[in-house]
C-alpha cells in the first residue's frame, strides 16, 4: 500500500512529528498500527476521553479494574510521560489542535520530544480535521495525507455495497449502466474512502439502482462534504440543451469534446479542454450556455462570485481566490463559472493593485492546473478584460453570443411558452419571431411574461395579439443601446467564433 510505504518513509527518515489532516481516524489508526507491528514498535493512542493507551494490543483482557491506571487525559501530562518514557514508540494523538494555541506548555513538550529524537525515537502524529503547526516546532514536523480512492477502488466500492444490497435483497441486480457508473466514478473522485463508500450506499439503498438522476444528487453531497461554500456555489439548476435556443456552434464545439472532458473516452494525444470565454449581449443567453456545459456533460457547475473575493485585509483576497480554485479541483471534474469576470479582473489603478494580483493568480492557475476543472468565463464588456487573459492559448475558444435570428427566435417562444404549458392553438411563433427582430432571448421570456399578467387580469386566454401588443409596449436593449452593441459586433466579427 502506497500510504503505508509513504508513512513508515517519514518515520524512517527520523521525523519526530507527523501532521495528518483527515477526518478519517479509523483508517488513520489503522494504518498506523500496522506500521508499528511491522517494524516492532509500540503504538498508543491518545485522545480527550480515553487519555494514552495502547491500541496495538488489546490490554483489558486480563486486567483487573484495580489494576487500570487513571486514564491521562490532560494533554501535558500524556505528552510529559512520553517525553520520560526511555522505549521508543508510536503516539497518535486525535484532535491535540486546541491545545496548541492556548497551552504553552503542552508545545513546549512537542519542542522537547523532537529535540530528544536522536536519543529516543519517539514519532508523535498529530491527527486532526484540520492543524497547522505553530512557528516553535513546524521545523520538526512533516505532513502527511491519506491517498484518495482511484477509478478501480471505486468500482470495487460499488461492487462490494452492490453485494451486500444484493443479499439483503434476495439476490436481486443493482439497475444501472455503464455509461452512468464511468460518470458516477469520475464524480466521486476526491472523496475520501469513507465519504465515496458513504455516498455510494445511500445511492444503492435508496432504490436498488444507480441511474442518471443520481448525479445530480451525489454532486450536492459531495459539495457538502468539502465544505466549498464561501466565495463558490454550487448551482443545482442546470439547465439542458433544450432550454437554450440557437447557439448551434457552441453545441457541436461542446458535444466533440463532451466525452474526453467526462472521461468516458479516453485519447492520450488529445488534450483536455481547458474552457470557454462567452462574450455578448447582455440577455443574449450566456449564462444560460454556462448552466448547459454542466448539464449536457452530467458534471457539477461551481459559480465563482467575484464580489465575495474582496477583502479589505491585503493578501486576503488573492488568498481566498487561491482557496476557490483549490476547492474547484478537488470537486473535478466540474465546470467552473467566472460569470462577469471583467467586474473582478479588470485593469485599473483605483483598487490598491487587488485586481491586478487576482489576475496574475488567475492566470498561473490556468497555466499550471492538471485537474479537469472546465472554466466558462463569461462577459458583456471585452474592451475591459487584460490581453493577457484573452490571448490564445488562455482559453480553447472565444465565442459570441449574437442576438438571436429569426428561427432562433421562434425557437425561443416554443420553448418558453411550453414551459408555461400555454395551448399553442392560438399563438402564431412564426410571426412573433418575424416581429421580434433585435430582442434578446432574456427579452422575449419578459415579453411572455408582461403578457401574461395582462390576460390574467382580463381572464382571457393567450394568443397572438397579446404577445404582439407586449413586444410593441417595450424597447429592447439592441435599440436603446445600439452605439454600444455595434462596436460591439464589429469588434467581435473577426475575433471570435460565432455561437450561433
Amino acid at each position: 500500500m502506497p500510504d503505508l510505504h509513504d508513512l513508515e518513509l517519514l518515520i524512517r527518515s527520523k521525523v519526530p512529528l507527523i501532521i495528518v489532516e483527515s477526518h478519517e481516524e479509523n483508517r488513520v489508526s489503522s494504518l498506523v498500527t500496522r506500521l508499528g507491528v511491522s517494524r516492532g514498535l509500540p503504538i498508543f493512542g491518545w485522545s480527550i476521553t480515553q487519555g494514552l493507551r495502547r491500541i496495538d494490543i488489546d490490554f483489558d483482557l486480563d486486567l483487573d479494574e484495580s489494576d487500570k491506571k487513571p486514564p491521562t487525559c490532560d494533554p501535558e501530562l500524556a505528552l510529559r510521560q512520553v517525553l520520560n518514557s526511555a522505549e521508543a514508540g508510536i503516539y497518535l494523538f486525535c484532535d491535540l489542535h486546541p491545545f496548541l494555541t492556548n497551552q504553552p506548555k503542552v508545545v513546549r513538550l512537542l519542542k522537547e520530544i523532537a529535540l530528544r529524537h536522536d536519543k529516543v525515537r519517539h514519532t508523535v502524529i498529530l491527527m486532526s480535521h484540520a492543524l497547522e503547526a505553530p512557528p516553535e516546532i513546524r521545523r520538526y514536523t512533516a505532513h502527511f495525507s491519506l491517498s484518495l480512492p482511484n477509478d478501480d477502488q471505486l468500482y470495487a466500492i460499488i461492487r462490494e455495497e452492490s453485494r451486500h444490497w444484493a443479499k439483503q435483497n434476495r439476490g436481486q441486480r443493482i439497475q444501472t449502466d455503464t455509461a452512468t457508473l464511468k460518470t458516477i466514478v469520475k464524480n466521486l473522485q476526491g472523496l475520501t474512502y469513507a465519504d465515496a463508500r458513504k455516498l455510494i450506499r445511500k445511492t444503492i439503498y435508496d432504490d436498488g439502482a444507480i441511474t442518471h438522476n443520481d448525479i445530480s444528487t451525489i454532486n450536492k453531497e459531495k459539495f457538502r462534504l468539502m465544505a466549498l461554500d464561501g466565495v463558490l456555489s454550487l448551482q443545482y439548476d442546470t439547465a439542458k440543451f433544450s432550454e437554450v435556443g440557437g447557439l448551434s456552434n457552441l453545441k457541436d464545439w461542446l458535444e466533440q469534446r463532451r466525452t474526453i472532458m467526462t472521461g468516458t473516452e479516453e485519447h492520450e494525444s488529445l488534450d483536455k479542454p481547458k474552457g470557454i470565454l462567452l462574450l455578448g449581449i447582455q440577455g443574449g443567453g450566456k449564462s444560460l450556455a454556462a448552466k448547459a456545459v454542466a448539464g449536457v456533460w452530467g458534471l457539477p457547475l461551481l459559480r465563482l462570485d467575484f464580489a465575495s473575493l474582496y477583502n479589505k485585509y491585503v493578501g486576503e483576497t488573492e488568498r481566498s481566490l487561491r482557496d476557490a480554485l483549490q476547492l474547484a479541483e478537488q470537486m473535478s471534474p466540474c465546470v467552473l463559472w467566472m460569470d462577469e469576470i471583467e467586474k473582478g479582473i479588470s485593469p485599473g489603478d483605483d483598487d490598491g493593485g487587488i485586481s491586478k494580483r487576482l489576475l496574475g493568480t488567475l492566470l498561473t492557475w490556468m497555466s499550471e492546473r492538471e485537474k479537469p476543472v472546465f472554466m466558462v468565463a463569461t462577459a458583456n464588456d471585452i474592451s475591459k478584460l487584460p490581453p493577457e487573459l484573452i490571448r490564445k492559448g488562455r482559453f480553447d475558444e472565444i465565442f459570441f453570443v449574437d442576438l438571436p435570428d429569426e428561427n432562433t427566435r421562434k425557437e425561443i417562444f416554443t420553448i418558453h411558452l411550453n414551459k408555461r404549458d400555454i395551448n399553442m392553438e392560438n399563438i402564431d411563433c412564426d410571426y412573433l419571431a418575424a416581429i421580434s427582430e433585435d430582442y434578446s432571448g432574456s427579452e422575449i421570456e419578459q415579453v411572455i411574461v408582461s403578457a401574461l399578467y395582462n390576460v390574467a387580469s382580463k381572464k382571457e386566454d393567450i394568443n397572438t395579439e397579446h404577445l404582439t401588443l407586449a413586444l410593441e409596449s417595450t424597447r429592447p436593449l439592441a435599440i436603446t443601446m445600439k452605439e454600444n452593441i455595434d462596436k460591439l459586433r464589429s469588434w467581435a466579427a473577426e475575433r471570435t467564433v460565432s455561437a450561433n
